[in-house]
């Protein structure tokens, strides 16, 4: 149980709320409690009518680099529960509703399913799986202006092993992401600071002119969490 609790001196409500320990419930599982329901952004994200936190990331990347624009075609790999293709739709005008503006599309693919979300098309798929790619392309049918993932492996809670798992999934999408974009495209993917993404970046700086790290005001400054935003899409080279 949760409640609020009174500031000392001037009979105000303090904002933060204390979670009271139950039966049968794990300390990790009463510090996860307590950190969301105190969390501005999983408050923010209720308030504003998305899915989850994450949805901030990709806007508060999407503020800085411009590549969520009106008429862009999105491919989301791992987008439940759907925060970053709620953002997608909106910012690409998939739903046409500003007349003005190009009307873009948003491919979402997951392993779990995905509630609908207006303007979005969404699919299960295991993008790990022998010729996932190649469904994917089907669903797409032609290129992609934005390649964008937010893929994570289920944690074992070893680092450096969570931390390669991520990394093969970041590869994947990036491989993927190359034979999709069209020139001047952009890929956007969670990755896990940890030393072996020092390959992922070479990589991506022979198909991007630009290749930068960064780690959003939504992400907690607690996680290794970053993401690599990869800008201007060569081609073949």
């Amino acid at each position: 149980m949760a409640k609020e609790r009174k500031s000392s001196g001037r009979g105000q409500r303090d904002l933060r709320v204390r979670v009271k320990s139950a039966k049968g419930r794990k300390l990790s599982s009463t510090l996860w409690l307590d950190r969301q329901l105190n969390d501005p952004y999983v408050q923010r994200a209720q308030k504003e009518g998305y899915r989850g936190r994450a949805a901030f990331k990709i806007l508060e990347l999407d503020d800085k680099f411009r590549f969520l624009v009106p008429g862009a075609r999105v491919v989301d790999l791992g987008c439940a529960p759907g925060g970053w293709c709620q953002v997608a739709a909106k910012r690409v005008n998939a739903l046409g509703t500003r007349k003005s503006k190009l009307a873009g599309t948003v491919l979402g693919v997951d392993l779990q399913e995905v509630d609908p979300i207006p303007g979005c098309e969404l699919h299960v798929l295991d993008f790990m799986e022998d010729d996932a790619d190649i469904k994917v392309k089907d669903w797409l049918g032609g290129q992609a202006d934005v390649v964008m993932s937010d893929m994570a492996a289920a944690s074992c809670g070893h680092k450096q092993t969570d931390h390669l798992r991520i990394i093969a999934l970041c590869e994947a999408a990036a491989y993927f992401a190359f034979e999709v974009l069209a020139e001047n495209g952009t890929f956007v993917a969670k990755v896990l600071a940890g030393g072996a993404e020092g390959d992922l970046q070479k990589l991506l700086k022979q198909k991007f002119t630009k290749v930068m790290n960064v780690k959003p005001p939504a992400s907690r400054s607690n996680s290794s969490e970053k993401f690599v935003v990869a800008t201007g899409f060569r081609g073949d080279i």
